[in-house]
């Protein structure tokens, strides 16, 4: 009913509409936009001639829905002087032409397995094989070619921390995505039959339309007061875990990798650091925190080591390089070292996803030909880690390692065999302007409530926190401030459901969603 006008230019409309929907992410937060936008889409979706034609309109507004949630992505070339800086937003739109193309699986999967959505009692089948495929396409966007799983759906729940707490547990992030379409989709069956109702009742002058405006109207009011109330208040819970120092020098991007502020950049760690004390202490740098390669500079670990007590021990982001068996260097990998007083090495965790056109260069003969490089400085590509694991660090139990981009895939942070006690994610989100860190925060929030586990941001310019199981922020540091967090993290909770069987939850949340769809269509049919 309510999507003829955006039927007249779909391409048009349905970006726009798309870049609108992306205003329920952080740091906008405005979720039942979002909701509002996926309803109408669905409508679009529902109404075109041919499954052809409803590819096209989930693709377009994937397009505008990227578009608008990945804008943090051109800041990043701000500080890469080997490429022009216009080549940011390009890149932003190019990547949004692909992942674009997730959304209209969902699309064409529904308009497929559901022959005529608008025809009578057709409309609620239609939105349940929606949600299965949106899980679906979700999953695929974080596996294929690498994955790409920024911005899933559900993290707009956020600000109703209540309903992630609800189902991410149970049926993680993606299943959390698709249950936001049946949302969306109920709502927009209920909507114009709600406003039907009460333009008939003040048509006939009868006295039920302001019951039945009221109701509506007092629901908005009450989601709307606790997604506010939810979004501003930070608990502050006294943790029994560690005792942690987060350690976030507020150095920029621009300064990071300058030869000139080396001194001054290791000074600032150092002072925030603080001095030994009492009490044993884990210290926690950024990612990339020293230039140093940590492994090959036995003077640069010395120089940490001074830092600290015989009973402290402390964990810093750096570099680790790879030689062949001649001793010529080929490559390097993203690494976090775990360092002892004696200014031993005692673990190293390596990422495991590499961000690609930020730590390699996929295709790279034909890419630099063409005078592309990769936003990290350096002439070796990085190599891939293993994955999940959890280190040992002596005093400290197990520490469960993700490092900057990895906290964001879903069912693939923790060593489900070797469970951590809490999870780390150094990283640098310097880069990325005011949108990326308020978004990667959100989802490392979201990687809490799925595990039950703590969480604990170190990151060079903000936002560094701790993250409770339940997906609180228990402390924050304001992003481009220096500082530090002392305190005692919160002891995880017992591994959720999710945290037992991973994605083959949404898996089989997306099986019954097709199964009772296609079921239901066929007998309303």
């Amino acid at each position: 009913r309510y999507s003829g006008g955006v039927n007249r230019f779909p391409k048009i409309s349905m970006f726009a509409l798309g870049f609108v929907s992306a205003t329920g992410f952080e740091p906008l937060g405005l979720w039942a936009v979002t909701l509002a936008c996926l309803g109408v889409m669905m409508a679009s979706v529902a109404d075109a001639p041919s499954p052809r034609s409803a590819a096209a309109r989930g693709y377009w507004f994937g397009v505008g829905h990227f578009t608008l949630g990945l804008n943090w992505i051109a800041g990043a070339f701000q500080f890469q002087d080997a490429m022009p800086h216009w080549l940011g937003w390009f890149a932003v739109v190019a990547l949004s032409l692909y992942i674009g193309v997730y959304p209209a699986i969902a699309a064409l999967i529904a308009r497929l397995l559901v022959k005529s959505p608008r025809a009578p009692r057709q409309w609620l089948p239609f939105t349940l094989v929606f949600g299965g495929a949106w899980i679906v396409s979700e999953f695929l966007r974080a596996t294929v070619f690498t994955g790409f799983a920024w911005n899933p759906l559900g993290v707009i729940w956020l600000p109703i921390v209540g309903v992630p707490r609800a189902f991410a547990p149970l049926v993680g992030t993606y299943g959390l995505g698709g249950i936001t379409i049946l949302i969306a989709g109920l709502l927009a069956a209920f909507i114009p039959r709600w406003i039907a109702r009460v333009r008939a009742d003040v048509a006939t002058g009868q006295g039920e339309w302001l019951s039945a405006a009221l109701a509506p109207v007092a629901l908005a009011a009450f989601l709307t007061l606790g997604a506010y109330s939810m979004k501003h208040v930070v608990a502050h819970p006294i943790g029994s875990g560690a005792r942690v120092r987060i350690v976030q020098p507020n150095i920029g991007q621009q300064d990071k990798h300058h030869p000139a502020y080396e001194k001054t950049n290791f000074t600032k760690l150092a002072a925030l650091s603080g001095v030994p004390g009492k009490e044993p202490r884990l210290i926690l740098w950024p990612e990339a925190a020293v230039p140093d390669y940590l492994e090959d500079e036995p003077r640069a670990r010395q120089r940490i080591a001074e830092l600290i007590d015989p009973s402290d021990m402390i964990m810093t982001g750096g570099v680790a390089l790879i030689y062949d068996k001649a001793g010529d260097l080929v490559a390097a990998r993203n690494s976090l070292f775990a360092l002892n007083a004696q200014a031993e090495i005692t673990a190293r965790y390596d990422k495991s996803h590499l961000v690609p056109y930020g730590e390699y260069l996929p295709m790279k003969p034909l890419l630099s030909a063409i005078g592309l490089s990769r936003l990290v400085p350096g002439t070796v590509d990085f190599l891939p880690g293993p994955g999940a694991q959890s280190l040992s660090v002596a005093g400290f139990g197990k520490v469960g390692v993700q490092i900057c981009y990895e906290i964001i895939f879903s069912g693939d942070v923790v060593d489900a065999a070797n469970r951590p006690d809490f999870l780390f994610n150094p990283s640098n989100d310097a880069w990325f302007g005011a949108w990326g860190p308020v978004q990667h925060l959100a989802q490392a929030r979201l990687r809490a409530i799925e595990e039950g586990i703590t969480v604990v941001r170190s990151t060079p310019t903000g936002i560094s926190a701790i993250i409770d199981p339940q997906g609180r922020v228990v402390r924050a540091l304001a992003y481009h401030t220096a500082g530090f967090i002392d305190a005692k993290l919160p002891i995880s909770d017992r591994p959720t459901l999710f945290a037992r069987l991973g994605n083959w939850l949404p898996a089989a949340l997306a099986l019954i969603l097709f199964a009772g769809g296609i079921a239901m269509a066929r007998k309303r049919r």
